[in-house]
């Protein structure tokens, strides 16, 4: 299996696994010059911006370490044009998390980094 469709099923299994959760997606790869939302979850009145990160291996520090500083910023400002394209969102608070996933688990890490 490449690497693509790797991504493609670890997305997958998030998505199942957040809505197993209780958790609505609202969509899933929001796409704009900016960066990518891999998935966009309501909760309650919170909105969930779910990156997905897959490792097969632990080094550098897994796939949680992967979302570095320079990721954040460009979700971050993602997450800022779909709350102008989507006016409604922005009602909501905003939490970033972080699934990653791995062969046999999904370590979901709620609240991840902040916009602030």
């Amino acid at each position: 299996m490449d690497r693509r469709q790797i991504g493609i099923d670890a997305e997958q299994r998030a998505a199942e696994f957040l809505t197993t959760a209780g958790l609505r997606i609202l969509t899933r790869n929001y796409r704009c010059r900016l960066g990518e939302l891999d998935i966009v979850a309501r909760h309650d009145a919170m909105l969930v911006i779910a990156e997905v990160r897959c490792r097969s291996r632990s080094d550098y520090g897994g796939a949680a370490a992967s979302v570095t500083p320079a990721k954040q910023r460009r979700i971050i400002l993602t997450t800022r044009h779909l709350l102008m394209c989507r006016p409604a969102l922005a009602q909501l608070s905003i939490r970033f998390d972080v699934l990653a996933v791995s062969a046999d688990q999904i370590d979901w890490l709620r609240g991840a980094f902040t916009a602030y």
